[in-house]
């Protein structure tokens, strides 16, 4: 049986799915797109449901055929997509190390996002998001995740305290470079700062180090500098616990 309108209540279903409330509520998330459904079938990712353009044999046997109109309609994409999965969000109970954490309100989806991404590449364990932090489940940081959101493990944590192991400060001021993280043993939690802003004075305080990346520009936003604190952590091998926090 094929899907032929927009108004079908599965898809008026899906269509809610990219309202945060309706995501919280649901404790779901749609990906869009033949990668991240591959991505999430690589990962043992299930789709709970799953909506394909009629004909294409997308996603497996449990997909739903679709109108490529009706896809169209209540896709996210400006272009609309030929695929649709919908997944459980999991929850870590606590951080761990190594990990990336972003924890407050100016950190954006698109950062989180890309923290998830390097996270992946340099084997980080985590993603810590603190009070006010954007949607990692939200239409756009799914697709900039490129995938990472089905292998990433995602905690909350709404203290600095929280945040396992030594608790080191990305900062713009003179300290040691980047590369002396490397050189340290045991959990770490990296914070970085938003690229105007940086770190509020208190988070600075309430870190036991402080590292600044040398570079010749003003400042690297807040995903670069993540990415670039993560390949020192691990670039020299040995790092059983790394965490970075972006801020």
């Amino acid at each position: 049986m094929t899907i032929t309108s927009q108004h079908n209540p599965a898809l008026k279903q899906l269509r809610r799915l990219a309202r945060k409330h309706d995501r919280e509520r649901s404790g779901r998330f749609a990906a869009e797109g033949e990668d991240l459904i591959a991505a999430a079938e690589l990962a043992g990712r299930h789709a709970l449901a799953g909506y394909r353009v009629a004909g294409s044999g997308l996603g497996g046997g449990d997909f739903v055929d679709v109108e490529a109109s009706a896809l169209t309609a209540v896709s996210t994409l400006g272009s609309g997509t030929r695929v649709i999965g919908v997944y459980e969000q999991r929850w870590a109970t606590a951080p761990s190390g190594p990990c990336a954490c972003i924890c407050t309100a100016s950190a954006t989806r698109g950062t989180l996002a890309r923290c998830c991404a390097r996270r992946k590449a340099f084997g980080a364990s985590s993603v810590v998001l603190g009070p006010g932090c954007a949607d990692p489940h939200a239409p756009k940081a799914v697709r900039a995740s490129m995938g990472a959101i089905f292998v990433v493990e995602i905690a909350r944590v709404e203290s600095i305290a929280e945040l396992p192991g030594e608790r080191v400060a990305l900062v713009a001021d003179p300290s040691p470079p980047a590369q002396s993280l490397a050189g340290l043993a045991g959990p770490v939690t990296l914070l970085v700062g938003a690229e105007r802003e940086g770190l509020p004075p208190d988070v600075v305080s309430a870190c036991e180090r402080t590292a600044h990346i040398p570079i010749e520009a003003d400042s690297l936003n807040a995903a670069m500098a993540a990415t670039v604190a993560l390949y020192e952590m691990t670039r020299r091998g040995g790092r059983d616990h790394d965490t970075v926090t972006t801020k």
